[in-house]
């Protein structure tokens, strides 16, 4: 700059001009760069990674979580140093190749103009910058790479050039700043396009690069701005800390917005051997959300929490009124309750929505067959059976009745024709035994018993 105003007579001969290193000079200490030391750590957490999966090529996304990568489920649960791990992660050998191949050369470059220790601030900052714009753009989608604190460096160059921090001649500045623009507008370009056509599970995370970029101009553009000089150390660190705490703060902005609906889903995951803590999950998550109140209602019922299950599909029946199978299972739930009469009421409340209803019909045979009218149920399934609704467990209820009235004939073929329909079942191969022994069927009963045992794994009896 100095030089240039001397060309334009602005400056006087005998300024005196300082006198900066030239970037491209080796320093003798010390022997290895920054830059070559986090191209090693990358290389090495690579071929561990391929250790682990057996494979360079391409590494499942179960291999990424357990090595760090960045997920909104996990890192928004309180795993925020994935926000600094997933950086050293890459998905297969291409993945890591060009990233290193970048790495090298805005890695040696910026190290050399800004220093060891501002430029490792700068790429560890950028990163996390665009990890966090990663989760808060796609929150469900795995990231990994380098490119992310790449994208950092070229931002902060490019800040840095156009703003004239260094005293490099004007025609250097302007050639790298070209290939900078470049390198950012291809790979932002190329990643959008290859997400539109490949949908979007591409694999280019641009949310990822954008926020690095962004961040690092920012960075780029403070340093050059209020602590050009390298030798006024605390002016150059409180830069760096004021742009390290604005992405704190756009972290805890990323955890308001995104953190509830991504810890819900993990605790979801994490769910999975128990239905009940997955339903209230639901519930807390989508509380005017009919189906997630009928399923921790349905959760309720199968561990025969009646009380529980009745309150939440009496909720989900208010929230969606024409829930056929709501009404349908708050009625079997009367039924463990023994509240005959409410499951009676509400089975007939389904044949008034639907006067056709198999499941209507069907519920009020199981009420009266528990109140032993067996001829009342028996007609209520037959019903049932005109209909043509397949419905799991009709043919074994239908022979009970049967069985009950000693019409053991009909018992036998109601059995049997529940075998044909549902397949085998050992309950109903017990049934069907009783039925044969009540006849005086010895051996067809001791083959029915001896097939019941096969079926719960005991062996013949």
């Amino acid at each position: 700059m100095q030089h240039e105003a001397a060309q334009r007579g602005d400056d006087s001969d005998n300024t005196m001009q300082r006198v900066i290193p030239a970037p491209w000079v080796r320093r003798s200490q010390p022997t290895f760069s920054l830059t070559q030391i986090l191209f090693g750590a990358n290389v090495a957490v690579f071929l561990a990674m391929a250790l682990a999966s057996g494979s360079l090529f391409e590494f499942s996304g179960q291999v990424m979580a357990h090595y760090g990568a960045n997920f909104g489920p996990y890192t928004l649960s309180g795993q925020w140093w994935r926000l600094v791990t997933y950086m050293f992660l890459h998905g297969g050998i291409m993945h890591i190749a060009f990233n290193m191949w970048c790495l090298w050369d805005l890695g040696q470059l910026c190290e050399s103009l800004y220093g060891r220790w501002t430029f490792l601030a700068v790429y560890l900052i950028t990163g996390v910058g665009g990890g966090l714009a990663s989760i808060a753009w796609n929150p469900g989608v795995l990231s990994v790479g380098a490119s992310g604190a790449i994208f950092g460096l070229a931002g902060a160059l490019v800040a840095s050039f156009y703003l004239g921090e260094f005293s490099l001649p004007r025609i250097a500045i302007s050639g790298t700043l070209r290939s900078l623009v470049f390198f950012i507008g291809f790979n932002v370009l190329f990643g959008a396009g290859l997400n539109m056509f490949a949908g979007s599970s591409g694999g280019i995370d641009n949310a990822c690069h954008v926020g690095g970029l962004v961040s690092g101009m920012a960075l780029g553009a403070l340093i050059a701005r209020l602590a050009p000089q390298t030798d006024a150390p605390l002016r150059r660190a409180s830069v760096v800390g004021f742009v390290a705490l604005l992405v704190v703060l756009a972290g805890f902005g990323v955890r308001q917005w995104r953190g509830g609906t991504m810890r819900a889903q993990r605790e979801f995951e994490e769910s999975a051997a128990d239905p009940i803590a997955r339903g209230k999950i639901l519930v807390r998550e989508k509380p005017d959300l009919p189906q997630a109140h009928f399923v921790l209602a349905e959760a309720y019922y199968n561990q025969q929490q009646f009380p529980e299950a009745e309150a939440e599909f009496k909720r989900g029946i208010e929230l969606q009124p024409s829930s056929a199978a709501g009404h349908f299972y708050l009625g079997m739930t009367y039924l463990g309750e023994k509240e005959f009469d409410k499951a009676k009421t509400t089975f007939t409340e389904m044949l008034s929505l639907n006067n056709g209803s198999a499941y209507g019909h069907y519920g009020l045979g199981l009420v009266s067959a528990d109140q032993q009218n067996y001829q009342g149920a028996i007609d209520e399934f037959k019903k049932v059976v005109a209909a043509g609704t397949p419905v799991s467990g009709l043919y074994y209820d239908l022979g009970n009745s049967y069985a009950k009235l000693k019409m053991y004939d009909d018992a036998i073929a109601a059995y049997l024709q529940g075998k044909q329909k549902d397949g085998d079942d050992p309950d109903l191969e017990n049934a069907l035994a009783d039925a044969y022994q009540a006849k005086g069927m010895t051996q067809q009963a001791q083959d029915a018993r001896n097939r019941a045992g096969e079926l719960r794994g005991q062996g013949p009896h």
